[in-house]
């Protein structure tokens, strides 16, 4: 340590003492958050795919599935919003696999058919986990007309497993039953996420 860096330290050190003294040791000798364990998440809508980044590698990989009307944030679109967002709340820890959630997004006590071929349904279901999402972006992705959190954009469970890689659903990230559950025992509230082309 150089001379004077040392004689201010000792100052200091002597003008302290008890639980104040032992703070600023704790304080000085403890090392500061390293970035590289802030998650983000990456929906890539060009190759229908979601990413898990660990800092600037890639933690995990999974296959999802957009709008089948593009990208956008209007409401009533049915289209799947760009931009910043954070995850506001997580739903259905502990439901079963193929869980079917109602408008409340509450459990129904119902159990979907999971369709891995080329199947589409009339109904849109909502299954097994449901990630919330609300948009970070005053006028593109938040607030009035175009608000991410108030058109239920969610990450969830789809029982028409066999289109996840393409785009198939009405504005929501779809991901396979068994890769949602994984996914939301990874990601915690207040998690970023970004949607991007």
């Amino acid at each position: 340590m150089e001379p004077n860096l040392k004689n201010t330290f000792s100052k200091i050190m002597k003008g302290l003492t008890g639980k104040f003294l032992f703070s600023a040791v704790f304080l000085f000798i403890s090392p500061s958050p390293s970035p590289a364990h802030e998650y983000l998440i990456v929906v890539k809508i060009s190759e229908q795919k979601l990413y898990l980044m660990n800092g600037n590698e890639v933690s995990k990989t999974y296959a999802v599935s957009t709008s089948r009307y593009g990208v956008g944030s209007r409401i009533k679109s049915n289209k799947t919003p760009l931009g910043m967002h954070r995850i506001a709340e997580k739903i259905g820890e502990g439901a079963p696999f193929g869980a079917i959630f109602d408008g409340k997004r509450m459990y129904t006590g119902e159990i979907s058919t999971i369709y891995t071929d080329d199947t589409k349904l009339s109904e849109n279901y909502e299954l097994t986990r449901i990630i919330w999402l609300e948009g970070m972006e005053p006028g593109i992705n938040k607030g009035k007309g175009i608000d991410s959190y108030k058109r239920l954009i969610y990450i969830h469970g789809t029982a028409e497993e066999g289109l996840i890689g393409t785009p198939a659903s009405i504005g929501c990230i779809r991901m396979k039953n068994s890769d949602v559950i994984e996914f939301f025992n990874l990601v915690n509230v207040g998690m970023t996420v970004e949607i991007k082309e």
